[in-house]
């Protein structure tokens, strides 16, 4: 994988999180996940085909998932339900879309958000490395994985 992919979706989080949640966020350092960790709460995974194969994911510890989308949306959400569900989704769906507008030499397709709830780690593309950039914030820490073959 070409490691000047990941920046427009570092970008895109970065620009996602200021925008929508109003929270300022700072990347840490960029590395290739090496084991089948860390394990999260909550994942929003969208997945990409085209030039690229893969998928983009934003994971987080539980307390800080409810924080974001409390933030999100102006509102205290105190438990994992739909609304968590949705707005989590919702986020990984705008990161990957602010980052595919980023990446004109790439023809890439989104899918639709999945979510993962519970305690779970993520596997990457087949025969591709997968990045791990985490996140800081006043709110907390998370991650961002991202896996992609390129043709």
């Amino acid at each position: 994988m070409n490691v000047s992919y990941i920046n427009p979706f570092i970008s895109s989080t970065i620009t996602c999180f200021k925008t929508m949640i109003f929270l300022d966020i700072k990347p840490q350092a960029p590395f290739i996940k090496k084991k089948p960790l860390p394990k999260y709460d909550i994942s929003g995974v969208i997945g990409l085909s085209g030039d690229a194969q893969g998928a983009i994911s934003l994971c987080f510890a539980q307390q800080v998932a409810l924080k974001v989308v409390s933030n999100m949306v102006g509102a205290e959400i105190t438990e994992p339900g739909p609304d968590l569900s949705d707005a989590i989704g919702e986020i990984a769906n705008i990161v990957a879309g602010y980052a595919k507008r980023d990446l004109t030499s790439l023809n890439l397709s989104i899918s639709l958000p999945n979510i993962i709830i519970g305690n779970h780690v993520l596997t990457g593309q087949s025969g591709a490395p997968t990045i791990i950039v985490p996140f800081t914030s006043k709110l907390g820490e998370f991650a961002m994985e991202v896996s992609l073959k390129t043709k």
